[in-house]
């Protein structure tokens, strides 16, 4: 079960359209009560990023977060003492309150949401990936729900971090997140880019038999080009399905995993029948990046992008 969630997390990836208004003033508004409300009014998105439309309140106190990605985001604006609720996956992730409530993500409790009063739930659009919408009951008795679909793109994952941080007006901490990511992958990019002797990536998401790995149009992919090197599927479109003889034919030269459900991933792909003569395995340069920073889409993927770089060209990012 741990393997096929891992697989069914890793698979569901995929701007918020503003709605701005003005407002007059009345003699009993202070400039700060104004300019407050004004810039409310600018932020709130009337688009979830689903394209669904959304009405969110002026005033947001209680939050539950169905998605380790969207917890991660809201810890991380200071706003995790908003948090009255989480997905089961967000358990373990720092700085949110103790004793709060756990959800499934695909079979959430609807009485027990409810019962919670939640200003706004932030939901992943895992929850919808069997057909049907487990928090449409909540949207009908008027509580604000927000799908944010699994961003493919590192641009996607920036439009993800600032609408909720408009939802939950705190565009200028988003910005920030925001800023401190775009600051680090240039940081990255600018190397990338003078490396002329490119090295090849193999980057497994589930193990053999049922090998799965990705192509162009994911953000991993785009990660691996920021280092200056060259998955070898990038001909390949999203999340595919990989026979392992093609791995061998293409001969990477490095090869990361991030499959967490087995003991010792690097030990195992070391030890395939058949790969021994692959130069990665020959010269052992295999790695392990972990799994929610390379699997979760938002500003925590700088810290896969540091690993995978060091972890690729040692020689030039380990300082």
């Amino acid at each position: 079960m741990k393997r096929k969630i891992a697989l069914f997390m890793t698979m569901l990836f995929i701007a918020s359209t503003l709605a701005a208004c003005t407002s007059e003033n009345t003699p009993e508004q202070s400039s700060a009560e104004t300019e407050k409300n004004q810039q409310a009014e600018v932020n709130l998105p009337s688009k979830d990023r689903a394209g669904n439309e959304i009405t969110i309140p002026s005033e947001v106190n209680k939050i539950i977060s169905i998605s380790p990605s969207n917890t991660e985001i809201i810890v991380d604006l200071g706003l995790a003492d908003k948090l009255i609720a989480v997905d089961k996956y967000s358990k373990d992730i720092e700085g949110i309150p103790e004793n709060l409530m756990y959800f499934d993500i695909m079979n959430p409790d609807v009485e027990q949401l409810v019962a919670l009063e939640p200003d706004i739930i932030f939901a992943t659009g895992m929850s919808m990936s069997e057909g049907n919408d487990p928090f449409r009951p909540i949207k009908d008795l008027g509580i604000a729900v927000a799908y944010i679909p699994s961003s493919d793109s590192i641009e996607g994952i920036y439009e993800d971090i600032m609408f909720i941080a408009d939802s939950l007006q705190a565009s200028s901490n988003g910005q920030k997140l925001v800023n401190n990511m775009k600051a680090k992958i240039e940081e990255f990019r600018k190397i990338g880019s003078t490396i002329k002797d490119k090295k090849t990536v193999y980057f497994e998401i589930t193990n053999a038999p049922n090998l799965y790995s990705f192509g162009n149009g994911v953000f991993l992919n785009e990660m691996i080009e920021i280092i200056g090197a060259e998955n070898i599927l990038a001909s390949q479109d999203k999340w595919i399905s990989v026979a392992g003889e093609n791995v061998v034919a293409a001969n990477p030269d490095v090869i990361l995993t991030n499959v967490d459900y087995i003991e010792n991933p690097t030990e195992e792909i070391k030890n395939r029948e058949g790969w021994e003569n692959i130069t990665a395995v020959k010269n052992n340069d295999i790695y392990y990046i972990d799994k929610d920073a390379s699997s979760l889409p938002n500003h925590n993927i700088v810290k896969a992008l540091k690993q995978m770089a060091e972890d690729i060209y040692p020689e030039i990012y380990k300082k």
